[in-house]
């Protein structure tokens, strides 16, 4: 799957895959001993704040911990993104998705692009494995090959569901094609904006937690006259969103200041398309 003339990225056989299935799994980015300092270093975080992300936090979490910066940073995520979408990348967003054991909580199928604002459909979600991945614990579960048309959502009313909006597609998926996406502790898939995915709820004993990373390339503006931000990872800036800066220690008080000015501008773009103004925190529950 990766050119082992070009450490890190994507052959040919591979980008092909990924245009006529829109995904590509497992791809390697950290060894087992590096996915497990990554977990005990958000679960620290967690510790210290009731024991969670809450849900306004997890929108861009790279912002308020340097070794996430970091992540969205890493050459084994970023090499197969410039394979896909281009030299000049940005990193739209970031935020956990953590099923603990026997819980409810699931992803409905749905595409990422909902309520994005973007000024087109040109993204890819770097989906990182903190801990083993499986069909008993809820993996992630994709349906191949739709992600050529833009389909119309709606409001589940489903506070288990563990999206903003808790959106679900309005067409029928055909569960008997669908993939199911094992990683190990460190491996990735990478997914294309307009793919219909979700999840299953964790029926074992073993906790699923994976860090979602959204990148787009950096042509993109947003929607509707308002100005987003984002952080440059990889190349050059094309002048569409305003960036953003490295947190100085997690959750250090300069971050903070600046992260409230950026969920502020994420909410005017993004809340109004879910069909109101209400923080993630004011419309459902906490799940991430």
């Amino acid at each position: 799957m990766t050119d082992p003339r070009k450490p890190g990225r994507l052959d040919a056989a591979a980008i092909a895959r990924y245009r006529q299935d829109g995904f590509l799994a497992p791809l390697p980015v950290l060894d087992a001993a590096e996915a497990a300092h990554h977990l005990a270093q958000l679960d620290a975080i967690a510790a210290q704040r009731a024991g969670r992300m809450v849900p306004t936090q997890n929108v861009k979490a790279h912002l308020l911990a340097p070794f996430l910066w970091q992540l969205v940073h890493h050459p084994a995520i970023l090499g197969p993104v410039e394979d896909l979408l281009g030299p000049d990348l940005l990193c739209w967003g970031s935020g956990f998705f953590d099923k603990q054991p026997g819980t409810s909580q699931h992803v409905p199928w749905h595409q990422d692009a909902t309520y994005w604002g973007l000024s087109a459909p040109q993204a890819v979600t770097a989906w990182v494995a903190f801990t083993p991945s499986r069909v008993e614990n809820g993996c992630m579960r994709v349906s191949p090959a739709t992600h050529h048309h833009v389909l119309a959502h709606a409001d589940t009313g489903d506070n288990t569901a563990m999206l903003p909006g808790r959106e679900e597609v309005l067409v029928e998926v055909e569960e008997s094609t669908a993939v199911d996406i094992v990683l190990r502790a460190g491996e990735m898939s990478l997914h294309d904006v307009l793919l219909v995915h979700g999840s299953r709820p964790n029926a074992s004993g073993l906790r699923r937690c994976g860090f979602a990373i959204r990148y787009i390339p950096a042509h993109l503006t947003t929607t509707g006259g308002l100005r987003g931000t984002a952080t440059l990872v990889r190349g050059r800036d094309h002048g569409g969103f305003d960036l953003e800066e490295a947190p100085e220690a997690p959750f250090h008080p300069a971050a903070l200041r600046r992260y409230q000015q950026v969920i502020r501008q994420w909410m005017r773009i993004v809340m109004p398309r879910m069909g109101g103004g209400a923080p993630p925190d004011a419309k459902r529950g906490g799940a991430t």
